[in-house]
């Protein structure tokens, strides 16, 4: 269910106008209702908004627009999933209420936060969980941009992460990515996401006990369900096993305390299998390293879990009918004719 609060857009307007954008012509392309953004009580379509945010950097020729964008939104788009992490004991506790009830914001978004026994470094990891998802590379920004944001109201204005993961290359001069999050930045990494002190998870907040149990009382009855969690799940697994090389459906089920028949009869139910899950995501890992990155071709069989470039080749014939250097340049090609279509939307 690809869908999001009109929030997620709150500030596009002003931010187009100050570009020196024309807004109506972008929400057309997008198909948003110019009522829908920035409003909290309303759905719109997640890919509406992915191909608003790129357009608008390609008709500005902005290409931090995610990133500056970010800076006029903060935990207040969240509505009451914001207040129910406002008013935790913890800073924990607010990112344990984030991640439980995100489907209240955007049943098309997840995050996770995870924080292994004994280590002093914690994990912030955002995804999209509609599948086929389009090139999001401005909307991943604008996610961990916020979070950013949020972050340094639960742990103080001074909070920086230890490191930011970005699954895409650079837009622009990678140095403006460690000015703008204040720290390292790794590209074409296996996730979206950041590492910070695992400590920050202990800190305090300004808990107010009652409004606290009542927002989340209120979210529980309003909370989208997760039909296709153990897909999901499932699927996400896969794409961090995959670069191991060890991957099969025994280590996967242990990974989810299943039996083995167990998993394979609850994916059943879901209309598909391990082995058509493990091609589905090497196949979307493929298409998004052949789109975004310029990664070798001998390494992406790697990332992928292949024996060898020749079978990265085969399987790209099989998926996408091409060998994968024309995939990537088809994608280029494609990227280019967006952005010429986004100019022409300006002018």
């Amino acid at each position: 269910m690809s869908l999001i609060r009109g929030t997620a857009l709150q500030g596009y307007p002003e931010l187009v106008g100050e570009l020196g954008g024309e807004l109506q012509p972008l929400l057309d392309l997008a198909h948003l209702p110019a009522a829908a953004v920035g409003d909290h009580d309303s759905f719109i379509s997640y890919r509406s908004v992915v191909t608003a945010l790129e357009a608008a950097a390609a008709a500005t020729g902005v290409d931090d627009f995610g990133r500056r964008l970010a800076t006029r939104q903060g935990i207040e788009i969240l509505g009451p999933l914001g207040v129910a992490a406002r008013t935790a004991g913890t800073a924990g506790a607010a990112l344990q209420a984030i991640e439980q009830y995100m489907t209240v914001y955007s049943p098309a978004i997840a995050i996770t936060v995870t924080a292994p026994a004994g280590s002093r470094i914690a994990q912030l990891e955002w995804r999209i969980v509609v599948r086929r998802a389009p090139p999001h590379r401005q909307a991943a920004e604008l996610a961990l941009g916020v979070a950013l944001r949020v972050f340094r109201l639960l742990a103080g204005p001074d909070f920086t992460p230890h490191s930011v993961q970005l699954r895409h290359q650079p837009m622009g001069d990678p140095a403006a990515y460690r000015g703008y999050f204040g720290c390292r930045v790794e590209f074409a990494a296996d996730r979206y996401g950041f590492r910070f002190p695992a400590a920050m998870l202990n800190r305090p907040l300004a808990d107010d006990g009652d409004v606290h149990a009542l927002a989340q009382q209120y979210l529980s009855t309003i909370a989208v369900p997760t039909a296709s969690a153990t897909a999901d799940t499932v699927a996400e697994l896969v794409r961090h096993m995959l670069p191991t090389g060890t991957l099969d459906l025994d280590l996967v089920a242990g990974q989810l305390a299943l039996h083995r028949r167990t998993l394979q009869r609850q994916l059943s139910e879901h209309g598909t299998s391990f082995a058509a899950l493990v091609d589905q995501v090497r196949r979307d890992e493929a298409e998004r390293y052949l789109r975004e990155t310029d990664m070798p071709l001998g390494q992406l069989a790697g990332v992928l879990g292949l024996s060898e470039q020749s079978a990265l080749s085969r399987a790209s014939r099989r998926w996408f009918g091409m060998p994968p250097r024309q995939v990537r340049q088809e994608a280029r090609r494609l990227s280019q004719q967006v952005k010429n279509e986004a100019h022409e939307v300006k002018t």
